[in-house]
């Protein structure tokens, strides 16, 4: 085979074999997650007796730890030039934390298994997003993403469905959920296991001997920069989902339907990122971006004066959309503002900043929910999301 017929080869295979299986990976993972998630903070609200503000530090502390996490070991996949060893690694540990929730009888045992399952998130999430980019032909890579995010979005639905279900026939025993959300969580480890091969390092490929160093770190450029300082404020506006379940119960939803918010954000969410992810490989990248932050503008004030079930659902699915608008591309644009051989701490700085944006946001929005009520916690977010368009602007500029 020549190598003018590598490309051809390539369009004619489509999107290759391991994307798909990460994809997968994801969605039964997520499956697991969102079973326990869907469900955790009206448990710890209306159970264990916590507060919004309470959910909000949990929750920002949850995901911070993750992306914190994600720096070093997108970082120490550069370094390695192995990235499935570590997502094997986070995985498993995401895998074996699943039993703790339902064995957890106090507020500090659920503290302490969402601390470690973000831990495992942290330590698989950027060696994965890397190895995705690593996978996928250059002319694939915003149908990749967005392939791995619809996949994964899949997940986040399918699981609070299955909560609602066992909600149903359990009668509301939460523990019994949280039991079973463990099946799925060890079935994406063994998908990972056998049907996701890393490839080959390029030849000529620059070992990397210290990828945090300030010499690395400048080699990132520019333009990746701007992209992780939009990307932060962009998360300053989309606070914890946990609060988008307060908002349904604050609206009169039976709790052991709360989760049916999630599955209308996921739907939206899967059905948006693939799309998405296939015409951003066509077209303007940043434009896109635009259209998801005006859904966001749009969802936070929809749910800032939602008064009924029918609001709260246009609201929420706003909420989905803006999501499959925004985060397969943002992850496109850091695959490809970022050398091949950073690719791991790239996507490692990336959520380490976004992370933090989010731990702020979500005690912000707890802290505004206690003081201001709902309306006062999503009239933020619209206005976070309207600055961020700023932001945007200047990505546009720089890429003009």
């Amino acid at each position: 085979m020549t190598v003018d017929e590598s490309p051809r080869r390539a369009s004619r295979q489509g999107i290759p074999t391991g994307v798909w299986a990460l994809g997968f990976v994801s969605m039964l993972m997520d499956i697991s997650s969102e079973m326990i998630h869907a469900l955790l903070p009206i448990y710890m609200v209306s159970v264990l007796g916590a507060s919004a503000l309470a959910v909000g530090i949990i929750e920002g502390i949850a995901e911070s730890t993750a992306s914190i996490t994600k720096i070093f070991s997108g970082a120490l996949s550069d370094w390695l030039g192995q990235r499935k060893l570590l997502a094997v690694l986070g995985y498993g540990l995401g895998a074996l934390t699943k039993p703790i929730f339902p064995l957890a009888s106090a507020i500090d045992g659920l503290i302490a298994a969402r601390f470690l399952d973000r831990i495992g998130k942290g330590i698989r999430g950027a060696p994965r997003d890397a190895l995705v980019a690593d996978i996928a032909p250059p002319h694939l890579r915003g149908a990749s993403f967005g392939l791995r995010q619809s996949l994964d979005t899949i997940g986040a639905f399918t699981g609070p469905l299955l909560a609602i279900g066992l909600m149903w026939l359990t009668a509301d025993h939460f523990q019994t959920v949280f039991w079973v959300a463990v099946v799925p969580a060890v079935l994406a480890v063994a998908v990972l296991l056998i049907w996701v091969r890393e490839p080959e390092r390029p030849p000529g490929l620059r070992q990397v001997r210290m990828p945090l160093s300030r010499s690395e770190l400048r080699r990132l450029g520019a333009m990746y920069w701007w992209v992780v300082a939009v990307a932060a404020l962009f998360t300053l506006a989309r606070f914890s989902e946990a609060f988008l379940l307060l908002r349904a119960q604050s609206v009169g939803l039976p709790v052991a339907f709360v989760p049916l918010v999630l599955v209308i954000m996921g739907v939206a969410y899967s059905l948006s990122a693939y799309p998405v992810g296939v015409l951003a490989d066509r077209m303007d990248r940043v434009t896109l971006l635009i259209v998801g932050l005006l859904m966001l503008v749009g969802a936070d004030l929809v749910l800032a004066f939602a008064s009924g079930l029918g609001a709260l659902v246009v609201g929420v699915a706003l909420w989905g959309l803006h999501m499959g608008f925004t985060q397969g591309l943002l992850a496109t644009l850091v695959a490809e503002a970022a050398p091949a051989e950073l690719r791991g701490t790239a996507f490692g700085m990336f959520n380490l900043v976004t992370g933090v944006a989010l731990l702020l946001a979500s005690v912000l929005a707890g802290a505004l929910w206690d003081s201001l009520g709902p309306q006062g916690t999503f009239l933020a977010g619209a206005a976070f999301a309207a600055l961020t368009l700023a932001g945007v602007m200047s990505i546009r500029a720089r890429l003009g």
